[in-house]
């Protein structure tokens, strides 16, 4: 197998920490690559979590996750206005329902102070109703953390792989690590499945798997065990009922989870925290939906089970220290581990991305110089369904692909899917196109558009029908074309 790539920045893994590490390290003169194992970036970790940029209120204090955690958050209104992607700064509640809640929810306002979360406070259940209406009756009295915010996790992602792109950074999907090569205590490169790659600093942000490319190093000192989490998704008739996340005191493990409207005005209910052993483990089990549709009903009033459109799950990449490891490695050179990033790891994104970016400096040594043409700005298309009568007009007399929608729940058009196809990091799966259009969310799940998105993809890789994948290797749509089958092979 022979080297097909040489860089000085070698980035393990596409969520947001990959992405968000390679954005940062793109102001410099450095030759960087992201590589992905998935058919697309946000794959992981990422793509499953509410979208919660959390306040800090529950991190231990002085540890890592407090650190990175209120941070982070802070950084996020800068990131928004750089990066383009939607950010509601709403804040959140703590519910308590009787006097064994609040002084859970005293333990964490002290909590909080002692990490310097902004605003904090403990307010009454009348207030708390003053804020957000539709919070239970029941609600004796809340914890306030104004700072808290939400965001579209892969909409994220995509805002910082595409800016990093645009200052030179390189992504590479399908591209999953076998080896990390090493010569005289320093790492020189990896094996891929597209062969070899040599590199000055390889960063280990690998989300489940960072303890597996740590152990090809032989410095596995942390081991990654799934936690799963299933989260509901409510029909848009609830849309406006809910604006800010409401919970419960938290359990050791989970911040307890509970119902938020997201950026889009989608109504999104859990996350559950189960421990699993597989960290291939997407399954959703009765008890997960139970768990996150009862606390949803229990927080809130005016919100009925049965607008339920669907659920998933995703694994957290939880280690037994329960706190971040962001370090260079103490037994080989030129290696950094970024692992364990679970909650609050998408709210300390852009603290931890700052870090990993110094840390890589570090590692390189003197003589990196600032790139005089960066430019921090990314501009997302306005999409159609957010547009004036008059601009969809104009859209339309630009390009006639505009005027056919595709996705009736979403109102997403052709010309929309077409260009996510063809974006800087294209959507070439169904899921692909859904995180970058919202085709196939809405009500029906694909139902109505599902096929004509698959025709599209199909027309726009030069691949046949039965190519197409959800979500890339072996998970194609379609076997072969329906007239090929004979009568009672079905």
């Amino acid at each position: 197998m022979g080297e097909v790539e040489n860089v000085d920045v070698l980035i393990v893994g596409g969520g947001v920490i990959g992405c968000g590490a390679a954005r940062e390290l793109s102001k410099y003169e450095l030759n960087i690559l992201v590589v992905e194992k998935s058919s697309d970036i946000s794959e992981g970790t990422t793509k499953c979590n509410n979208g919660m940029i959390h306040s800090g209120y529950d991190t231990k204090p002085n540890s890592l996750k407090a650190i990175y955690g209120v941070k982070g958050n802070a950084m996020y209104t800068q990131w928004a206005e750089e990066l383009g992607f939607h950010f509601n700064r709403t804040g959140s509640f703590v519910c308590g329902f009787n006097q064994d809640d609040m002084d859970i929810i005293q333990g964490l306002y002290e909590n909080g102070i002692k990490n310097k979360v902004p605003g904090i406070e403990v307010i009454s259940g009348e207030r708390a109703r003053e804020i957000e209406p539709n919070i239970n009756d029941g609600v004796i009295g809340a914890l306030w953390t104004p700072s808290a915010g939400y965001v579209e996790p892969y909409e994220v992602t995509l805002a910082l792989a595409e800016n990093a792109i645009e200052n030179g950074a390189k992504i590479w999907l399908n591209t999953e690590v076998f080896d990390v090569l090493q010569e005289n205590g320093k790492v020189t490169g990896v094996v891929t499945n597209k062969g070899i790659i040599k590199a000055k600093v390889i960063i280990n942000s690998a989300g489940l798997y960072a303890d597996e490319i740590a152990k090809m190093i032989n410095d596995e000192f942390y081991t990654i065990h799934p936690r799963r989490g299933t989260l509901g998704i409510l029909d848009k008739e609830n849309k406006g009922k809910l604006h800010t996340f409401v919970g419960k005191a938290p359990s050791k493990y989970t911040k307890g989870g509970g119902p938020q409207e997201t950026p889009e005005g989608t109504l999104l209910i859990g996350p559950s925290a189960k421990e699993v052993a597989d960290k291939e483990d997407l399954g959703v089990d009765r008890d997960d939906l139970d768990f996150i549709l009862d606390k949803a009903m229990e927080l809130t009033k005016n919100i009925s089970p049965d607008t339920l459109i669907t659920f998933f799950s995703g694994n957290r990449a939880a280690t037994f220290e329960e706190d971040f490891i962001i370090e260079p490695s103490k037994k080989v050179k030129g290696f950094i581990h970024v692992a364990g990033i679970q909650s609050p790891g998408l709210a300390s994104a852009p603290a931890i991305s700052e870090a990993v970016m110094n840390l890589t400096l570090a590692e390189l040594g003197d003589g990196v110089k600032e790139k005089a043409t960066y430019n921090p700005k990314h501009t997302f298309n306005k999409a159609f369904r957010d547009c004036t009568n008059e601009e969809r007009e104009k859209l339309i007399a630009q390009n006639p692909a505009y005027g056919k929608i595709v996705c009736r729940c979403e109102t997403v058009t052709e010309a929309e899917i077409v260009n996510a196809i063809n974006g800087i990091v294209p959507a070439t799966t169904m899921d692909a196109v859904k995180r970058r259009t919202r085709a196939g969310m809405g009500r029906c799940q694909s139902g109505f558009c599902g096929s004509k998105v698959l025709d599209l993809l199909s027309k726009e890789l030069n691949i046949p029908p039965t190519e197409v994948t959800l979500k890339g290797k072996n998970s194609e749509i379609l076997t072969e074309p329906t007239r090929n089958f004979k009568r009672g092979e079905m």
